[in-house]
């Protein structure tokens, strides 16, 4: 048999291992903090939730895993992926996790193989190598855990000691789930985020029908500019009140701009008419942006703005299965002119908070350490996708915290829907950490004391305080 391989000491430079261990130690236990994901608050609502077979846990909804898949020509279909026509895909899960097992080599040396193997053996058990031959054992060793209380997932959100958990839900939500699960008497802390892209980005597909479904949640005919900046301000306060502390927001570019109302609302009944250009689109996007941080510095929730990503890159498998397969692609960005008219105007107001994340890393010393070195409203998020790696860690690390300093960052999030991989993507993220700190320690830039504090605050400390969590 052959063993899952993770040493106590993964992930360290041998020059500093020491140091990063003593380091390490000191956080390992810590209470995790996730102030931004996609986990679905369903699994928490109804306390008797249980996860399914293991192919519907790890395969199905994971596109980290199936883009892989995909990118060495299996079909989504052969993966039990849902198609947006409702045509038919592979039934049998046994066989979806064999055709995974037989192919669990092209995740090795990736973040999904670091995460599914921290989870097959930290969360399940599991000690052997996941193999052709090993597959089917291995499946019926997760699905009988499954089955048991302890996998249920408000037991494991307690094994995790997880502190706290956002989620990311649309400006019409009714957040019925979090409002079943605050009423259920359970201690665990979830909470919603705000996210009006669906809404705000003129070229959302369905936009007519979302922006109905906002008229609908706030009682109120959406056919204006006026009364859609109102039902968003509505709609933010409902947020809040059901303990959100952020928002959060997509665009394909940081690009800013004020229009005006008048313009505004010009664009605006363009789209309501169906005669918006992608022009339209972009100018409208700018300016939310800016009437996102205006109401921010109002109510006070944290923005986080995470621009970049050419969404559904394969039209063709788009139209067969809709978003979110695996085929989101970054771009080139610019973040100095972009961003200028938004963080001249609320760059400074001490009522601001800008979460700012990017997929285009040549931005990072250039532009992305010197805005967050400057500005008292900006933080940088982590590194965020494709970059949430060893590899991305240490670049990020390297690029923005001696510009920056760690304080002006905002810690770690996991950004994931895989709520069993929370806890591996936090320990990649700490070991990173202190691996970093104690190269600064060995090369005499910081001391004992303060790398301890160092590591303790990109653990667990930076993201608290950066997204207001009591």
């Amino acid at each position: 048999m052959t063993e899952i391989f993770l040493p106590d000491d993964r992930y360290f430079d041998p020059a500093s291992r020491n140091v990063a261990l003593h380091l390490y130690d000191q956080v390992k236990d810590l209470p995790l903090v996730c102030p931004h994901g996609h986990v679905d608050p369903r699994l928490f609502s109804d306390p008797n939730y249980q996860f399914g077979t293991p192919t519907e846990l790890f395969i199905i909804p994971d596109h980290y895993i199936f883009r892989m898949l995909y990118a060495q020509g299996i079909a989504l279909e052969d993966l039990a992926v849902p198609r947006a026509d409702g045509g038919p895909v592979e039934q049998d899960h046994r066989k979806i996790w064999q055709l995974f097992a037989d192919n669990f080599y092209l995740f090795r040396g990736t973040p999904t193989g670091i995460w599914l193997n921290y989870s097959f053996r930290n969360v399940f058990g599991i000690t052997e190598k996941l193999t052709s031959d090993t597959a089917q054992s291995i499946y019926d060793q997760i699905a009988d855990q499954l089955t048991k209380p302890e996998f249920r997932p408000r037991a494991l959100f307690d094994q995790f000691n997880v502190e706290v958990l956002t989620t990311t839900d649309a400006a019409t939500d009714s957040l019925e789930h979090h409002k079943a699960i605050q009423e259920s008497g359970w201690k665990g802390n979830i909470l919603p985020t705000f996210r009006p892209d669906a809404v705000v980005n003129l070229d959302t597909a369905g936009w007519h029908n979302h922006i109905k479904a906002l008229g609908e949640r706030v009682g109120k005919e959406i056919n204006s500019y006026k009364v859609f900046i109102e039902a968003l301000e509505d709609r933010r306060a409902f947020f809040k009140s059901m303990g959100a502390t952020a928002t959060d927001h997509a665009a394909l570019s940081p690009y800013t701009t004020d229009l005006g109302d008048q313009q505004a609302d010009v664009i605006f009944q363009r789209a309501l008419r169906g005669e918006a250009t992608a022009e339209d689109a972009a100018q409208f996007t700018g300016h939310m942006l800016m009437q996102m941080a205006r109401m921010s510095v109002e109510d006070g929730l944290v923005m986080q703005l995470h621009p970049g990503s050419y969404r559904n890159h394969n039209k063709a498998l788009f139209d067969r299965f809709g978003p979110d397969k695996g085929a989101d692609i970054p771009v080139a960005l610019e973040y100095t002119r972009n961003m200028l008219p938004l963080l001249s105007k609320y760059g400074s107001d001490p009522r601001y908070s800008l979460i700012l994340f990017t997929l285009d890393e040549t931005t990072y010393g250039r532009e992305m350490a010197p805005l967050a070195g400057h500005y008292p409203a900006v933080k940088l998020g982590p590194p965020w996708w494709f970059f949430d790696s060893l590899n991305g860690m240490a670049y990020f690390f390297d690029k923005v915290m001696e510009t920056a300093g760690i304080y002006n960052t905002a810690g770690f999030n996991d950004d994931t829907r895989a709520f069993t991989s929370i806890p591996a993507r936090h320990d990649v993220w700490r070991r990173a950490a202190a691996n970093w700190v104690a190269g600064l320690h060995v090369r005499g830039i910081v001391d004992e004391e303060d790398a301890e504090a160092m590591v303790h605050d990109l653990s667990y400390g930076l993201a608290k305080k950066a997204y207001k969590f009591a």
